[in-house]
């Protein structure tokens, strides 16, 4: 039986999975793959750092670069730009196949290095680097090959995605549900790249490309995270029979693909309102397969290292059967949208005076930029000295632009004291 060499780069959480299961399930990997799979050794910055004692001390290396010259498939789990990117680069342009979870590097070199695949008949892999252990992108770029999928949107944050449901669950302000989940290890210690969506945005960037056989660059997403979003607005959502969630959405409009990532309402009867705690699912729409969900963990040391190992098996079977790689997907030239292009709807929020005329002065405000209101429902409080009511509107589909002229148009009237929150909706 042949025997491949494998370079594992990095061993934190994810690494230290990948590195348990190429040595334990040998046996079992290489029936499935058809070769041994050698794990020949494991890059890391210091070999003296405290490890898993189950992985052999004599794997870890500094030398990276001369662990991937030596490598048939190489395994990335650095993260970041460099030196993943060089390493890379490095492995592919000798025609080693590379296997990555980097959505960082791929958002920003995605279409390069695929290229630079290609064009040195070598392979690279990264069901990982979206949302861990569901099988997503094989089944956009493979079994949906021959369909027109429409729209993809997901829950690909964990992090986000829980705390967002322990505020749906039991009506706690988002820092104390941060705190909760740093505390529980499902947050990092600094945040902001999970719950500002700069995550999300990756791998939006990611997913658009293959849905949609166009590079999309991290540029080309819109991204607003959910540090603003509040109990309150958690409450009315509720009330209304919908929940919040950060989506990454990729769409197909008539002019051409708009690429966000947001909190969005969702009605509780749509299969992601149904995603709690750390999971994530991806939910695309497809012209004749219609409507698909994948669900899974999206994250964690064993779930993404099942998606890495699942790669590298299908990288060693191309290896040990030979022949030309598949012909890479005739990339489209379709326009990249901005976002004051993209249609969407808005739920809006407002307090306001009370008085004759107010609902009929917003009424005009949002027939002049041209959009129409679905649904309207007013509370009033009739305890203070003066009457406040507070509005929430939903409103039909529109463009951004004009969505978002009209609520700043609406927030300059005298009788509206506060524009309470802006959501977009989805679903409905």
């Amino acid at each position: 039986m042949k025997t491949l060499k494998v370079a594992l780069l990095g061993c934190g959480n994810v690494g230290a999975q990948v590195a348990r299961i190429l040595l334990d399930d040998a046996s079992v990997l290489a029936d499935r793959a058809g070769a041994k799979l050698k794990l020949t050794g494991i890059a890391v910055r210091n070999v003296a750092t405290q490890r898993d004692g189950q992985i052999p001390a004599e794997l870890f290396t500094t030398d990276s670069a001369a662990l991937v010259d030596e490598a048939d498939i190489v395994i990335e789990l650095l993260g970041g730009l460099e030196p993943a990117g060089e390493l890379i680069g490095r492995a592919l342009s000798r025609g080693a196949s590379v296997i990555t979870g980097n959505k960082a590097l791929l958002a920003a070199r995605g279409a390069e290095l695929s290229a630079l695949a290609f064009a040195n008949d070598a392979q690279l892999r990264y069901e990982a680097a979206v949302a861990g252990a569901i099988p997503i992108l094989r089944p956009i770029s493979d079994s949906l090959s021959g369909d027109r999928i429409t729209k993809v949107m997901g829950i690909v944050n964990g992090t986000t995605n829980f705390i967002l449901d322990a505020m749906d669950t039991t009506g706690a302000q988002f820092a104390d549900v941060l705190a909760e989940a740093q505390a529980l290890g499902y947050a990092e210690a600094d945040p902001t790249a999970d719950v500002e969506g700069h995550d999300a945005a990756a791998k939006a960037a990611i997913l658009a490309s293959l849905s949609f056989h166009t590079d999309f660059a991290l540029e080309n997403v819109y991204c607003e995270g959910i540090s603003k979003i509040t109990a309150g607005d958690v409450a009315a959502a509720k009330d209304a029979g919908m929940v919040i969630k950060l989506l990454a959405i990729a769409e197909r409009g008539e002019n051409g693909i708009g690429v966000r990532v947001h909190p969005t309402l969702l009605p509780r009867t749509h299969p992601l309102a149904a995603v709690h705690g750390a999971f994530n699912a991806v939910f695309v729409e497809a012209e004749n397969a219609g409507e698909l969900m994948f669900y899974g963990r999206g994250a964690g040391g064993s779930p993404t290292a099942s998606a890495v190992l699942g790669d590298t098996v299908a990288v060693a079977r191309r290896v040990v059967s030979g022949g030309p790689l598949p012909a890479i997907a005739a990339q489209q030239s379709v326009k990249v949208l901005d976002f004051s292009e993209a249609a969407t709807s808005y739920a809006i929020g407002l307090r306001v005076s009370d008085e004759p005329g107010v609902l009929a002065l917003i009424a005009t405000i949002f027939a002049t930029h041209g959009v129409s209101i679905e649904a309207l429902r007013q509370t009033v409080n009739r305890d203070a000295d003066t009457a406040v009511a507070e509005l929430r509107i939903v409103t039909h589909r529109s463009t951004e632009s004009a969505l978002s002229a009209t609520v700043a148009a609406v927030a300059e009237l005298a009788a509206v004291q506060e524009v309470i929150s802006v959501l977009r909706v989805e679903g409905n």
